[in-house]
């Protein structure tokens, strides 16, 4: 009996990836995109590069590399022998371009720098890639500063991690007080204090600030922490021991209870590092787990032979993709902003396993190998990042479940013919008027996408303070950019329902503004707190319908409720964040050419901006870094009349 997709190769398959509705594509849509395909093979050379199929908006549909760029591409132009997946985006092919490299290596680097850059719709998709925070004891510093960082490393100093949270880095940043009492201030507190401040009362600083240790004294403690984080921790324990042991037969009892405190820190740390496994030092442990067309990857950090936490990814892929290609695809695109350590280890063998391990060692600048472990110590790592992954998987279908329910609440409550499959929330922000924001989060299928929240300085005159002006101005700008770049809403960046943080004045403005654009088919609805604004008594106001409530223990209402509370979190902390910058804004910030070193040098010669303001052109020519046109270029900025 024949197959099905056979005889209609663009019909339904419960193995594609569920995506926005498209036009339907037609077996004439393929044979066009085979031979728009066929059209560039004349001019291909057999050579390495990378492609990109692109359909006729110039989107990009698919990125891929080859080793030979003829004969992969000549592949295409055989659809019958190809997935349903990859008919779908033939059909959808007006035209293509190409990249050729120097080596296949070269090619894979650059492909995944593409698919993280292009987002194609048909490839393995890494949505979730943020920078991942260290710990930093910076070295540009008599007496160097721990701290957390994110972010390039651009400061001179030694870097730890990375951590997989927050969470965790601060975690440990609070044990290394404890245990090495290195001072966590900015240089800009450092230099100003006359007294030790609390760090230095509950023991987790030294207070150098206040010379209450010695420079030796404490470049031993850096020593210590920089052994420490790079793993030799039982080295330090037992040079802690006996110099504790020392001060005791020395009756220098303060000092040995001060070394025995830094001890037990020390140990806490230890007791808190569940799997780790003697022998892997700086190790990246990848697991996957698939089951119902969704895959959970689980990324476990190592460095120093210590646990630095974990973090569990879902990855956007065609459900009819066999999980090792979707790890294999993960891995490049994980790595491509950051070095791999020595060792990764992985759960299932790799498609391109050893050019993968090539290009992750090229992209690191040291060797890195992949390894595959089968028995022992590392095997039992793995295993347990399978579990946590399979757990993980468990609990993300459970809650897709529950938020399909609540998707079909929300399209009933609010009269829409089928569940939303993005929802645009949006509230605004001041205090008195000074530094109005207005923001936008986004909801869907898979819970808050906090990739697509979106801030807005209001800048309309008159508009801050006046909430209606304030979102009038918001929603203007939001759709009137989208129109511009998505006009036959093809994309993702529609939504279906738009959910106002305020009552039927505000809700007024909004469908004056969506009239002014002519656009007539996204639902719009207001959410207001209730009588004294309580929690749970909310009215609802749409256009042409009457107010309306819900059921105070109704989940739809609940989950009304946290869209409109994240939009309203994200709407202070971001108001938030610009009145700090504003108050922290000093008056150097605004002299052309002060960038930050020489901003820090004027601050810690002079100790304030007002006093550099009243220095002279000699006095600011002593400061280290600035020479006489700078100083110049200082002097004039603050004595303009001069």
């Amino acid at each position: 009996m024949s197959d099905p997709s056979d005889q209609n190769p663009l019909g339904s398959s419960a193995d594609a990836q569920p995506v926005p509705s498209r036009p339907k594509r037609t077996v004439a849509d393929l044979n066009r995109g085979v031979e728009t395909i066929k059209g560039y093979l004349r001019t291909l050379p057999d050579r390495p590069g990378v492609y990109r199929m692109l359909n006729d908006h110039g989107d990009a549909l698919y990125v891929g590399k080859a080793r030979s760029l003829k004969r992969r591409v000549t592949n295409y132009t055989m659809p019958v022998k190809l997935p349903i997946r990859l008919q779908r985006m033939i059909a959808e092919t007006t035209q293509m371009e190409f990249v050729t490299t120097h080596t296949e290596v070269e090619a894979l680097l650059l492909e995944s720098n593409l698919i993280k850059k292009l987002m194609p719709r048909y490839n393995v998709l890494l949505r979730d890639d943020k920078t991942f925070p260290h710990i930093l004891i910076k070295g540009d510093h008599a007496f160097p500063q721990l701290t957390k960082h994110r972010g390039t490393r651009s400061e001179p100093g030694h870097y730890y991690g990375p951590f997989a949270s927050a969470g965790a880095v601060n975690r440990v940043l609070t044990a290394l007080q404890r245990a090495f009492q290195l001072r966590t201030c900015a240089d800009t507190v450092f230099s100003t204090r006359t007294r030790p401040c609390l760090q230095y009362q509950i023991k987790r600083c030294t207070a150098p600030c206040v010379e209450k240790v010695s420079p030796p004294e404490y470049a031993d403690q850096v020593n210590e922490a920089r052994a420490f984080l790079e793993g030799k921790s039982r080295d330090i324990q037992a040079e802690l021991a006996q110099a504790m042991q020392e001060a005791a037969e020395n009756l220098e009892f303060e000092r040995a209870a001060k070394l025995r405190d830094r001890i037990r820190a020390l140990t806490a740390i230890q007791a808190h590092q569940d799997i780790n496994i003697e022998g892997v030092d700086d190790a990246d442990i990848i697991a996957a787990h698939q089951d119902g067309g969704l895959t959970c990857i689980q990324v476990f950090f190592f460095r120093g032979g210590r646990n630095y936490g974990n973090r569990a990814y879902f990855p956007s892929h065609d459900k009819a993709q066999e999980i090792d290609e979707v790890l294999a695809a993960f891995i490049a695109q994980f790595y491509d902003n950051k070095a791999a350590p020595g060792l990764v280890l992985v759960s299932h063998e790799l498609t391109e396993h050893d050019l993968l391990q090539e290009a992750l060692s090229v992209r690191a600048g040291h060797k890195v190998e992949l390894h595959l472990p089968k028995r022992g110590d590392k095997k039992r790592l793995i295993d347990h990042a399978v579990t946590n992954a399979r757990e993980a998987h468990g609990r993300r279908l459970a809650e897709s479940g529950s938020q399909t329910k609540l998707l079909a609440g929300v399209a009933e409550v609010f009269g829409l013919s089928e569940p939303p499959k993005r929802i645009e929330i949006y509230d605004n922000s001041h205090i008195q008027g000074t530094n109005a924001i207005g923001a936008m989060v986004v909801a869907g299928p898979d819970g808050f996408i906090k990739n697509a929240y979106r801030k807005f300085n209001i800048k309309v005159p008159g508009a801050a303070g006046d909430d209606y002006a304030m979102m009038r101005e918001v929603l203007t700008r939001r759709f009137e950019r989208v129109i511009k770049e998505d006009p036959e809403r093809a994309g993702e960046n529609w939504p279906d329902l738009v959910l106002i943080d305020g009552g039927e004045g505000q809700l007024a403005v909004v469908a004056e503004v969506f009239a002014e654009l002519g656009i007539e088919d996204v639902c719009l609805a207001a959410i207001a707190k209730g009588p004294d604004r309580d929690a749970g008594r909310e009215r609802f106001f749409m256009p042409g319908r009457p107010p309306f409530g819900l059921d105070h223990k109704s989940p739809v209402l609940y989950y009304l409720q946290r869209l409109r509370d994240e939009a309203h979190r994200f709407a202070i902390g971001t108001h938030r964040a610009r009145r700090e910058k504003a108050i922290s804004a000093s008056p150097l910030d605004e002299v052309p050419g002060i960038g930050p070193r020489r901003k820090k040098a004027l601050l810690l010669h002079f100790g304030s901006a007002r006093a550099v303001s009243r220095a002279g052109l000699a006095d600011l020519e002593a400061v280290e870094g600035i020479n006489r046109t700078v100083a110049k270029i200082i002097y004039d900025h603050f004595h303009p009349e001069g």
